[in-house]
């Protein structure tokens, strides 16, 4: 289990690179579909950084904690790691939909793969064989 869901943080570093790649660009993108699919939108708008650290970046150092936490076998902090991800991950989906209309294929990448890692970890944790209470 450590090992898929390394590989599925590392997709998500992967993903995040090209994320970050548009925020510093003025090209067009790749991604830049139609007027509902545009990275660009979505990675040049003031929700793309916080504190002048761009989410894309932050996403990158928090799949690559996620990988090292899933290599180190630390399953609670990793299903909690998760698990904030996914809630801050919902969280800018929300703003995509409803304040700029206009969503990023990346991101939405992203989201499928931290849903896959907090659904994996959280399993992996639950199953992890803690000390159970027996009976009497």
């Amino acid at each position: 289990m450590r090992y898929l869901i390394a590989i599925l943080a590392l997709a998500g570093v992967a993903v995040s690179t090209l994320a970050l790649r548009v925020h510093y660009s003025t090209d067009t993108q790749p991604c830049s579909i139609n007027e509902k699919w545009d990275c660009g939108i979505v990675n040049h708008s003031q929700f793309a950084e916080i504190e002048h650290v761009p989410v894309a970046a932050i996403g990158i150092a928090g799949y690559l904690l996620l990988a090292g936490l899933a290599l180190a076998r630390k399953r609670m902090m990793l299903a909690l790691l998760a698990l904030g991800a996914l809630g801050y991950s919902l969280y800018l989906t929300r703003i995509e939909k409803s304040v700029l209309g206009v969503w990023c294929l990346y991101c939405v990448i992203s989201l499928g793969i931290i849903t896959l890692v907090t659904v994996l970890s959280l399993s992996w944790w639950a199953l992890s064989g803690r000390p159970r209470l027996q009976r009497v």
